[in-house]
C-alpha cells in the first residue's frame, strides 16, 4: 500500500528525504542510509560548563582516559529529546575512561551547534558527560533527525579516535566501518513494542542492532505511514540501539490495528534471521 510521508508536528522531528547517495562521514557531512546531510561549519563559544572532574589536562589527555584495564566497558551515547523543552540533552558514558570531552564539544560546535551547558559526574556505573545542545542559528533544540544522527555519529567517531579499544563495540568501528554490510551478523534480536501513553499519544519502543543512519531511517519509516513523531530518546549501547518515540495519529493514540501496522513495518525493515517473530 502506497503511503505519503507526513511532516512531524509539535516539538517533534522534521525529515527531508533525498535520493542522493551517502558518502562516508567527513567534515561537513554525515553518513546515513539514503540521506545526505549538509552541515555548516560554524564555531561558537560554550556558554556554561560545569566540570566536576578534577585533574583534567589537555583535550587529548582528558579524552584518552584510562585504557590500561583489561575489561573494556560498553560505550553509551544517549540523545534525549524529552527532558528539556529548550535543548537536546546528550549523555556519553564509557566506564571511568571519559574526561571532559573538550574535543567532542568542539566537534559538535563544528556542526553549527551551541553547547550551552556541560556537566560531568561520577556514579557507580562510571563517568557521565551530559551536554545541553541547541542550534546556533536558532538557539533552540534540534528537531531534524539528520542532524541528530550527525551528532550521534560525530560523538561515536570521536570516541573511537580517543578510545580505539571501543572500536569493536560500535557500529562505526571495526565491526561495520563507515559502510554497513548488506547482511549484519550480530547476535542482537529486534524487538518492537507499542504502548498506550496517555490520551493523545502512544509510546513506540524499538531495540535492534545499531548501524549508521538508523535514527533517520526509523523516523522515515514511521512518518511514511502518516504517524507523527512528537519526541523521543535514542540510546546507543555498544552495538545495541534503543529508540523510544512518542507517536500519534491525527493527535490521538495509535489504535491497535495501526500499532500492528507500525510494528510490522519496522520489523520488515529491520528483519534479520534472529529477529523474533512475535516482536510487537
Amino acid at each position: 500500500m502506497a503511503v505519503s510521508m507526513a511532516s512531524l508536528s509539535c516539538k517533534g522531528l522534521k525529515i527531508a528525504p533525498t535520493n542522493q547517495p551517502i558518502a562516508p562521514l567527513a567534515s561537513g557531512s554525515v553518513a546515513g542510509s539514503g540521506f545526505l546531510v549538509p552541515v555548516p561549519l560554524k564555531l561558537r563559544s560554550i556558554s556554561s560548563i560545569s566540570l566536576k572532574v578534577q585533574g583534567t589536562a589537555s583535550p587529548t589527555a582528558v579524552e584518552g582516559g584510562n585504557s590500561d584495564t583489561d575489561t573494556v566497558p560498553v560505550p553509551k551515547v544517549i540523545i534525549d529529546q524529552d527532558s528539556d523543552p529548550d535543548a537536546t540533552i546528550v549523555e556519553i558514558t564509557f566506564g571511568d575512561r571519559l574526561g571532559a570531552l573538550l574535543d567532542t564539544m568542539n566537534a559538535l560546535k563544528n556542526l553549527g551547534l551551541n553547547v550551552v551547558k556541560a556537566n560531568v559526574y561520577l556514579d557507580a556505573s562510571g563517568k557521565h558527560n551530559k551536554f545541553s545542545i541547541t542550534k546556533a542559528s536558532t538557539g533552540r533544540k534540534i528537531d531534524e533527525p539528520e542532524l541528530l544522527e550527525a551528532i550521534r555519529l560525530t560523538i561515536i567517531n570521536n570516541m573511537i579516535e580517543y578510545h580505539p579499544e571501543a572500536s569493536s563495540q560500535l557500529a562505526m568501528g571495526a565491526t561495520f566501518g563507515p559502510v554497513v554490510p548488506q547482511e549484519v551478523d550480530v547476535d542482537i534480536a529486534t524487538h518492537v513494542k507499542v504502548y498506550d501513553d496517555g490520551p493523545d499519544r502512544s509510546l513506540l519502543v524499538v531495540e535492534t542492532v545499531d548501524r549508521p543512519g538508523l535514527l533517520v531511517d526509523l523516523v522515515k519509516i514511521i512518518t511514511d505511514i502518516n504517524i507523527d513523531v512528537q519526541s523521543g530518546e535514542f540510546d546507543t549501547e555498544g552495538l545495541l540501539a534503543k529508540a523510544k518515540f512518542h507517536v500519534s495519529y491525527r493527535g490521538k493514540p495509535l489504535i491497535k490495528p495501526l500499532q500492528q501496522v507500525l510494528a510490522n513495518s519496522l520489523r520488515y525493515f529491520l528483519r534479520r534471521p534472529s529477529t523474533e517473530e512475535e516482536s510487537y
